[in-house]
C-alpha cells in the first residue's frame, strides 16, 4: 500500500537505521524527498544526510537550517532518533541516564524548535516518535520511560500550541525488529522477535499521517504487533 503525499520534503532524525531508515525508504517510495539527520550517516546512500548528534542543541539548529535551506523548506519532520540505557536507577551511571533524556526528549525538542519556522511556512507536520513505554512504565527502564513520557507530554502541548499552524502527531510504536536491542544484556532483550513489528509497517503508519488532507490531523497513533506485551 502506498500513500499520496501532497508534498514530500521530510526531515528524519535517526534516519540511518531502524525506524528512521524505514521511514526514509517509505518516503522515497511515495515520491517524497527525505533528508536524514544522524550521528552516523555512513550507511545512508539513497537520501541526502547530515551528520549531527541530536543531543547537541546548537549543532542541531545548524543542521536543521542546512537541511531546510537545501530543500527550499520542509513539509514534515519525523523524530525517530532514540537510545536506551537499561538497569536499576542506582546502577545506571548518571551520565548514561541523562544522555537518554538529552537524545530522546531534548533532541526531539531541539529539532522541532529549529524546524518550526519552515513547518509554519508550509503548514507542515511533525511526527514525534514516543513509545508504548511512554504510556506504561516498566521497572529498570526509568530513563527511557521518563524520556518517552516526556515526548508524549511535549507533543500534546505542542499540538495545543500550534493548532491551525502545523499538524502534530504523537506516534506510539511498540517493539520493532531493529538493532535497538543489540548489545544489551540478555534480560533486556526480547526473547521472541516474532512478537516484534517490522519497522516498515510502522513507516507506513507514518505515511498515513503525512498523507492526511489539509486541516486534518492524526493527533496520536499507537501501532504495535498483535501480541505486544508492553500495552496496555
Amino acid at each position: 500500500m502506498t500513500y499520496e503525499m501532497q508534498t514530500g520534503r521530510v526531515l528524519v532524525t535517526g534516519g540511518a537505521s531502524g525506524l528512521g531508515a524505514a521511514v526514509v525508504d517509505a518516503v522515497l517510495q511515495a515520491g517524497g524527498t527525505p533528508i536524514v539527520l544522524d550521528r552516523d550517516i555512513r550507511t545512508v546512500s539513497a537520501a541526502k544526510a547530515i551528520e549531527v548528534d541530536v543531543a547537541n542543541r546548537t549543532a542541531v539548529s545548524e543542521a536543521v537550517t542546512q537541511a531546510a535551506e537545501s530543500l527550499g523548506g520542509l513539509d514534515a519532520v519525523v523524530t525517530a532518533a532514540g537510545i536506551d540505557r537499561c538497569g536499576k536507577l542506582e546502577e545506571v551511571p548518571a551520565d548514561d541516564w541523562e544522555q537518554v533524556i538529552f537524545v530522546n526528549l531534548l533532541g526531539t525538542v531541539s529539532v522541532v524548535r529549529a524546524a518550526l519556522p519552515y513547518l509554519k511556512a508550509s503548514h507542515g507536520r511533525v511526527v514525534t516518535v514516543a513509545s508504548t513505554l511512554g504510556k506504561r512504565a516498566l521497572p529498570e527502564a526509568s530513563a527511557y520511560c521518563a524520556s518517552k513520557f516526556g515526548v508524549v507530554g511535549f507533543s500534546h502541548a505542542l499540538a495545543a500550541e500550534t493548532g491551525g499552524e502545523i499538524g502534530v502527531t504523537t506516534l506510539i510504536p511498540g517493539g520493532m525488529k531493529t538493532k535497538f536491542f543489540d548489545g544489551r544484556p540478555e534480560q533486556y532483550r526480547p526473547q521472541d522477535d516474532s512478537k516484534l513489528n517490522d519497522p516498515a509497517n510502522v513507516a507506513q503508519a507514518v505515511l498515513f499521517v503525512l498523507s492526511q488532507p489539509p486541516a486534518c490531523v492524526v493527533r496520536e497513533l499507537l501501532i504495535c504487533p498483535a501480541e505486544e506485551g508492553s500495552w496496555p
